[in-house]
C-alpha cells in the first residue's frame, strides 16, 4: 500500500467539470442550495458515484451518503466528505474539493481492485454555506440533533421560498430520518481559507481543532447634538465610547496567543451624519479560540470592560451574546491517522487549528472526526479568484485516501 496514490489528473478534471455548473466571468461558481444549479451539481456527483459503483441513500434533509460496500457491511461506514453548494461569490474548491476528494479515493480503490473491511462512504450535505437559508451547516446540524428538521423546513429564502418546498422542487427529499445513518469515523479534506500554509510554505494541514466563537451585539447610547455649538466636555458622544471599546477587542484577542481573535466587522451610526454627535452607536463583536475556557475569559474580560465603561462615562451600554459555538477537538485517532498518512507519505505538514465552521464540526458530534487542510492562493476564499495548486489537492486527497484505509482496514 506504501505507493498507493489517486490520479490527480482525474481529480482536477472532475472539479473543473462541477465547476462549470454556475460558473461565473470572473472564473469563480455561483450554485447556491437547492436551485436549479444546485439540483445540477447533485446529479452530477451521483452519476459519477453510480459509475464508481456506488449506492446512494438520501435522508430527509437532503443530505446524500455514497457507498463502496465492504467485506463486513454490519460495520458503519467509514465516511469523508463537505458540500457542493457555494457562496453567491463563491469559488471553485471550497466543499466541492472535500466531496470530489472523496468520489477519488474510490475510484483509485476500484483501480487497484483493493477490498476494505469496513464500507467507505462519501457525503455531502445541504446548505454548509448559509447563503440562501439561515442556519449555516444545516444538513450536518439536523443530522446531529443541532436543530429540528422542521427549523430547517421553515427556513425562508428572500422571495419567501422555504427549505422544504426547494428540496421538494429539485427532488432531493429523501426518506431517510437524519442521525438514522451511521458513521464509523468521519474525515473532511478541505482547503484551508486562511493563509498560515500557504505562508510557512507546508502542504498538509493536520487540524486537531475548530476554534469555538462568541458574537456580541453592542450598543452605546448617546444623545445627539449639533457638532459646533456642544463643547467637548459637555457631550455624550456615543462613537467616542465605542471606540474606546473597539480596540479593546483586538487587545483581548493579543492577551490569548496563538489562537485568540477579535473582530469589529460592522457598525451602525445613528444618525450619520457629518455634522452631528452620534447618538447611537450598534456594532458587532467577534471573539473566538480553540478552548472554551480561554474563549470564556475572553468573554468574561469583553463584559466587564464595558461594564466599566459605562460607568466612567456614563453612558448606556448594551452587550449581548447573540451566537456561540463552542470549539470542537477532534478525535485523536482521526487526528492521529492523518498525521501518520501525512508523515508516510512525506509531505511536508504543520498543526493548523481551523478558524471557520465546516460540516466535521458536527459530524464530531456523533462520530470520531478529523480533517485536513491543502493551501489556497494567498488564503482567499468565499471568492471567485479562488485558487488552489492541483499538486497540493493530490497531497491532501493521497492523505484522505491513507488515512481513511488505516480506519477501514484492507482486506
Amino acid at each position: 500500500m506504501s505507493d498507493l496514490r489517486i490520479n490527480s489528473d482525474r481529480l482536477w478534471d472532475s472539479l473543473m467539470e462541477l465547476a462549470k455548473i454556475g460558473a461565473t466571468e470572473k472564473g469563480g461558481v455561483k450554485r447556491l442550495t437547492l436551485t436549479d444549479l444546485d439540483k445540477q451539481g447533485r446529479d452530477l456527483v451521483t452519476s459519477w458515484a453510480r459509475d464508481a459503483g456506488l449506492s446512494i441513500t438520501i435522508d430527509q434533509i437532503g443530505n446524500v451518503f455514497m457507498r463502496r460496500d465492504g467485506e463486513d457491511n454490519t460495520l458503519p461506514p467509514i465516511m469523508t466528505g463537505s458540500h457542493i453548494d457555494t457562496q453567491p461569490t463563491g469559488g471553485k474548491f471550497d466543499g466541492n474539493y472535500g466531496v470530489l476528494a472523496g468520489i477519488e479515493v474510490v475510484r483509485t480503490l476500484n483501480d487497484r481492485g483493493i477490498r476494505t473491511k469496513a464500507p467507505i462512504e462519501v457525503a455531502f450535505w445541504t446548505n454548509e454555506e448559509g447563503s440562501r437559508f439561515v442556519p449555516v451547516m444545516m444538513g450536518s446540524g439536523v443530522f446531529c440533533g443541532a436543530f429540528t428538521l422542521e427549523h430547517a423546513y421553515a427556513a425562508k429564502d428572500t422571495e419567501g421560498k422555504t427549505v422544504g418546498e426547494e428540496l421538494e422542487r429539485i427532488g432531493y427529499k429523501g426518506d431517510q430520518v437524519p442521525g438514522q445513518h451511521p458513521i464509523g469515523a468521519y474525515f473532511e479534506t478541505h482547503i484551508e481559507q486562511g493563509p498560515v500554509l500557504e505562508d510557512a510554505d507546508k502542504v498538509i494541514g493536520v487540524v486537531p481543532a475548530v476554534m469555538g466563537l462568541s458574537w456580541y451585539d453592542c450598543t452605546v447610547s448617546g444623545m445627539e447634538a449639533h457638532a459646533g455649538p456642544t463643547p467637548m466636555h459637555l457631550r455624550k458622544d456615543a462613537m467616542q465610547v465605542a471606540a474606546r471599546i473597539i480596540p479593546e477587542v483586538v487587545a483581548i484577542a493579543n492577551r490569548y496567543p496563538p489562537y485568540g481573535r477579535g473582530t469589529v466587522g460592522m457598525m451602525q451610526v445613528f444618525p450619520n451624519s457629518r455634522n452631528v454627535i452620534p447618538g447611537q452607536v450598534k456594532f458587532s463583536i467577534d471573539l473566538r479560540n480553540v478552548n472554551d475556557e480561554l474563549l470564556n475569559k475572553m468573554h468574561e474580560e469583553i463584559l466587564a470592560f464595558v461594564d466599566k465603561t459605562s460607568a466612567d462615562t456614563g453612558l448606556p451600554i448594551k452587550i449581548e451574546r447573540v451566537s456561540y459555538y463552542p470549539p470542537c477537538p477532534f478525535h485523536p485517532d482521526c487526528v492521529g491517522a492523518v498525521r501518520k498518512a501525512t508523515e508516510k507519505l512525506g509531505y511536508s505538514t504543520m498543526d493548523v487549528v481551523s478558524g471557520a465552521g465546516h460540516d466535521a464540526i458536527y459530524a464530531a458530534r456523533v462520530a470520531p472526526a478529523g480533517m485536513i487542510f491543502v493551501p489556497c492562493k494567498d488564503g482567499i476564499s468565499h471568492n471567485e479568484i479562488e485558487d488552489a495548486k492541483k499538486e497540493h489537492l493530490e497531497a491532501g486527497c493521497n492523505v484522505l485516501l491513507h488515512a481513511m484505509l488505516e480506519r477501514a482496514g484492507v482486506v
